[in-house]
């Protein structure tokens, strides 16, 4: 790719320490001087041999061998010489002698010295230059190039004999003997894709293998084959595309007798085995299974259909192409032939698409039935087994699930009759797919098939909602037993929570005899609650008998319900008794007191009334010894009002008051004692 400072190409023989083959040599420059063009070799070459790695005697050799290969061409021959040199006066005396029978100058000269007669730029990496170049990848276009060269020439011969004797006649005889070659030896697409490739490589500004991105001008051995190939690849275009006009022509006569042949076949066996095989599947099935054995024996025949309907498919692309570029008197037969084929193809599709719509009808129809008839062996096994639920909330579940049983049954039998109704009317349009056969017979069966197992579910839905009602009144009645069993229960929740309410918060008893009396009201309020609690719980206890005999059954929990109720019902009482007979007592205490406190000492009639005083007292210290005794129950257990610390603050203030009676006693005395003294 370098050239001299006279645009000369500059030609490099690199020498090894191997022996050199001068044979081998030769024909190498033989084809190396057989790319460049005349013009190119007229400015003559300059020619480096690089002796660095060889002897003397092998460098005068090939110098020599050059005025036999290049005479003419050759200007300037560079020999480089190695870091030990030769033999000086024998190297120089034999270039002078042989430089005017050699016809060109010879320089003896170091690598790093070169540049003196080439520039630096047209010189490669290996001499100090800075010129981008590599061996394999400009060897392997080269033979990319000649590979393609041989191969297009080749084809284009080839093409030439096939184009020029499809257009000296049209005689079977000529065209029998061309079809023996009627095939290129190579494939032309792929010689095409190969010249495009090659000249696209040829086109590019740099090599492929050079690193970092380096500029490289073409060589012009590659700019000489650049006209090469695009002249070669026009060739090329013209010929296969008469090549393949040729062939579309032969193709469209002999694509028409095929597709004559091919209708007729598709034709003939459409309308005989095809058309039998349609005739003897009539029927629908009974059962899940035996659709789908007949859905599978159909696929068996679509399958057997599908192969000529996909003859049919490509016969009708074939004839529509030929309508499209077709001479004139093709079309008339083309368009009979289309036409035949469609009707035949497009009358079996319906038919067996009819077909297949019918079975797949049928096999719906029996999925429904199925699956209502399993909704029904459910429903009744639910209904066949004898309620006995833990709870009222359970019952309600199950009342829930029976109920959305029989609404999904309601649902499944209408979506049986709506495909019951869709495949009769399937079934009615039938007969006009017969090709005259009478099918009346097996439509028959298939109606009254259909109708049977519709009014034979019907019928099962009937016994099972009349049962589903006697269940439901049946379990409405058991909810409300359960209803009533835990209300009493409730009921007994509460009492025991008035119960324990009395014992722990109704302590005290008041501070003088109108609070006292106002808690005596409010206890008697609080023990009618209690009263109307405990009256509730009976009665519900009376209902769950009722219900139990209606339902003929043993209450689940009303037999300890009752004692329970009536244990903390008498508790109660015992003590709420014992909480009025305090109140009671406490206000006349209050009350005794309170008179006595507050009457004037003035007054006569109070030192006859000492006797009160004393009873007063007595009032007093039995409250105080009741506030210090439990309330006993039935069964032995004891209950006290209260805290300790509850019953000492209500102790304390009766004490309190106590004191107060005392005083007032002793200064009612005072003056009695004073009268006998004075």
């Amino acid at each position: 790719g370098g050239k001299d400072r006279r645009s000369g190409l500059i030609l490099t023989i690199p020498l090894c320490l191997e022996q050199t083959s001068m044979d081998e040599l030769s024909v190498t420059l033989d084809y190396l001087l057989s790319i460049p063009s005349e013009k190119c070799k007229a400015r003559g070459f300059t020619v480096i041999v690089d002796g660095r790695k060889s002897q003397w005697n092998v460098v005068k050799t090939v110098v020599l061998m050059l005025q036999n290969v290049v005479p003419a061409e050759v200007s300037l021959v560079c020999v480089v010489k190695p870091d030990e040199f030769w033999d000086k006066k024998v190297t120089h005396f034999c270039f002078w002698k042989e430089k005017d029978r050699l016809g060109f100058e010879v320089i003896l000269v170091s690598a790093n010295k070169l540049t003196r007669y080439i520039e630096p730029c047209q010189l490669t990496e290996d001499f100090g230059g800075t010129l981008a170049y590599d061996h394999m990848d400009w060897l392997n276009k080269r033979l990319v190039f000649e590979k393609f060269t041989k191969e297009s020439t080749s084809l284009l011969d080839e093409l030439a004999l096939i184009n020029n004797g499809s257009d000296k006649g049209a005689q079977q005889e000529r065209e029998r003997s061309i079809d023996l070659n009627f095939l290129p030896s190579v494939d032309p697409e792929m010689v095409l894709q190969t010249g495009h490739e090659l000249l696209s490589e040829l086109q590019q500004r740099r090599f492929n293998g050079s690193d970092g991105g380096v500029s490289w001008s073409p060589m012009d051995d590659e700019l000489l084959a650049q006209p090469q190939v695009m002249k070669l690849l026009d060739s090329l275009r013209e010929q296969y595309t008469r090549y393949q006009e040729v062939c579309r022509q032969r193709s469209k006569r002999t694509q028409l007798e095929e597709i004559q042949q091919k209708v007729m076949q598709v034709v003939n066996w459409l309308e005989g085995p095809g058309s039998e095989q349609l005739r003897t599947q009539w029927g629908i099935g009974d059962s899940i299974r035996a659709s789908q054995a007949l859905q599978q024996k159909h696929e068996e025949i679509e399958s057997q259909h599908s192969e000529w309907f996909a003859v049919y498919v490509e016969l009708n692309q074939q004839i529509a192409a030929l309508l499209n570029a077709g001479d004139e008197e093709d079309l008339v037969e083309l368009k009979a032939l289309q036409q035949q084929l469609s009707d035949v193809c497009y009358r079996q599709a319906s038919q067996l698409e009819f077909r297949q719509n019918l079975l797949q009808a049928a096999l719906e129809f029996h999925s429904v039935a199925q699956d209502l008839s399993q909704q029904l062996d459910g429903l009744l096994g639910m209904l066949c087994v004898d309620v006995a639920p833990a709870d009222g909330a359970s019952i309600q579940q199950t009342l829930k699930l029976l109920e959305e049983k029989l609404k999904s049954v309601d649902l499944g039998l209408q979506g049986l009759r709506e495909k019951g109704q869709s495949l009769l009317d399937q079934i009615s349009n039938q007969a006009s797919w017969a090709y005259g056969k009478d099918v009346t017979i097996e439509n028959k069966e298939n109606v009254d098939h259909i109708q049977g197992v519709m009014e034979d579910m019907q019928l099962r839905k009937q016994r099972c909602e009349d049962m589903v009602d006697v269940r439901r009144l049946k379990m409405l009645q058991m909810v409300q037993l359960f209803k009533c069993e835990e209300d009493a229960a409730q009921a007994v929740e509460w009492l025991s929570e008035l119960l324990d309410a009395l014992l722990k918060t109704h302590i005290r008893l008041g501070d003088d005899a109108q609070e006292t009396k106002v808690l005596l009201e409010k206890h008697r309020k609080f023990v009618d609650v209690a009263q109307s609690t405990y009256d509730y719980g009976r009665q519900l206890l009376q209902a769950t008998v009722v219900l139990c005999q209606s339902l003929r059954c043993t209450s689940r929990s009303s037999g300890d319900t009752l004692p329970r109720l009536n244990r903390v019902w008498k508790q109660f009482t015992i003590t709420s008794e014992e909480r009025v007979h305090r109140l009671e007592t406490a206000v006349a205490f209050h009350s005794s007191a309170e008179k006595i406190l507050q009457e004037c000492p003035e007054q006569p009639e109070a030192f006859n009334e000492m006797e009160q005083f004393d009873e007063i007292e007595a009032v007093g210290k039995s409250l105080l010894d009741r506030l210090t005794v439990p309330v006993v129950y039935p069964d032995g257990s004891e209950q006290y009002f209260g805290s300790p610390s509850d019953m000492a603050s209500a102790a304390e203030h009766i004490r309190e008051k106590m004191k107060l009676v005392s005083l007032k006693k002793q200064q009612l005395r005072q003056p009695e004692d004073a009268t006998p003294e004075s």
